[in-house]
């Protein structure tokens, strides 16, 4: 029960951080955080360039899910991100307590995580999420901002 509630406490953080980031004013164009929402949703697997998974992450209710480590997410991770190691052992347990049909953007260190991820959250009915191509090394070349809260 505990780890339940810390997943959904981290959950509406990561409404509440996603709501302030779209009320900024801040927009110079060079930043991927200043991309505009994605227009349409992307496939179930698809496999997003930095700046294709910055516009379609800030499509309305999009969890933004960082599958490496708890050490590596402690090192830095994308704004707003949910940590849920892909190789820990209680992985399947997690994503079985998320909605299915609520869209995920996925990232890891390389992309190669991220698309096993997908493919377990597909086996497990989830209809939409994709992933960066590339992973957090991509986006931080692309300007994306990483944090460490």
């Amino acid at each position: 029960m505990s780890h339940r509630r810390r997943l959904a406490g981290a959950l509406l953080a990561l409404v509440a951080v996603t709501s302030v980031a779209a009320c900024s004013g801040a927009d110079d164009g060079a930043n991927l955080s200043s991309a505009a929402p994605a227009a349409a949703a992307p496939t179930l697997g698809a496999e997003l360039s930095a700046a294709d998974f910055a516009a379609a992450a800030k499509r309305e209710g999009t969890t933004i899910l960082d599958v490496r480590t708890p050490a590596e997410f402690a090192e830095g991770h994308l704004p707003g991100a949910v940590n849920v190691d892909v190789e820990g052992a209680d992985f399947a347990t997690t994503i079985a307590q998320l909605d299915p049909k609520a869209p995920y953007a996925v990232y890891c260190r390389s992309g190669n995580r991220s698309a096993a991820a997908l493919q377990l959250m597909q086996a497990a009915g989830f209809t939409s999420a994709y992933h960066l191509s590339g992973g957090i090394g991509a986006w931080q070349q692309a300007g994306g901002e990483v944090v460490t809260d």
